[in-house]
């Protein structure tokens, strides 16, 4: 790696023919297209993507970022956001920072949206600086 240069966004994909059973905890983002059965949690940097035909079944799901185009059950906690694309099914309580709800999605649940205390201006700092500072704020 160049000095300098910021390090790739790598993807880590369960396919299709996947299915995990149990405690996933990961770094990478990652993309799951097939079946799981379990709990997710995820490293401060990381995003889960339920892909279209995949099913995730959680007692929780706790991530920075969720993008779901799949089926997903599951209690939600999502630093940063959650987005349920078209087509996307999930049922399940979610608490999040940001929510976006596409055209045809079906959401069962409840969604509590976290905050902060004070104002904090996104458009002049780094991201990760915020998503640093909303991570200590709670």
């Amino acid at each position: 790696m160049a000095e300098g240069k910021k390090k790739e966004n790598r993807m880590v994909v369960f396919s299709e023919t996947t299915h995990f059973d149990g405690f996933l905890k990961f770094k990478e983002n990652l993309c799951i297209r097939g079946t799981f059965h379990g709990t997710i949690e995820a490293h401060p940097q990381s995003t889960l993507i339920v892909d279209k035909g995949a099913v995730v079944e959680a007692d929780h799901i706790s991530v920075p970022s969720l993008i779901v185009y799949g089926s997903v059950n599951a209690m939600v906690h999502a630093i940063d956001k959650v987005d349920l694309c078209p087509g996307a099914e999930l049922r399940g309580d979610i608490t999040t920072s940001r929510f976006r709800i596409a055209d045809g999605v079906l959401f069962e649940g409840q969604c509590s949206m976290t905050g902060v205390d004070r104002e904090v201006e996104i458009f002049s700092r780094p991201t990760e600086e915020i998503k640093a500072e909303l991570q200590n704020a709670r």
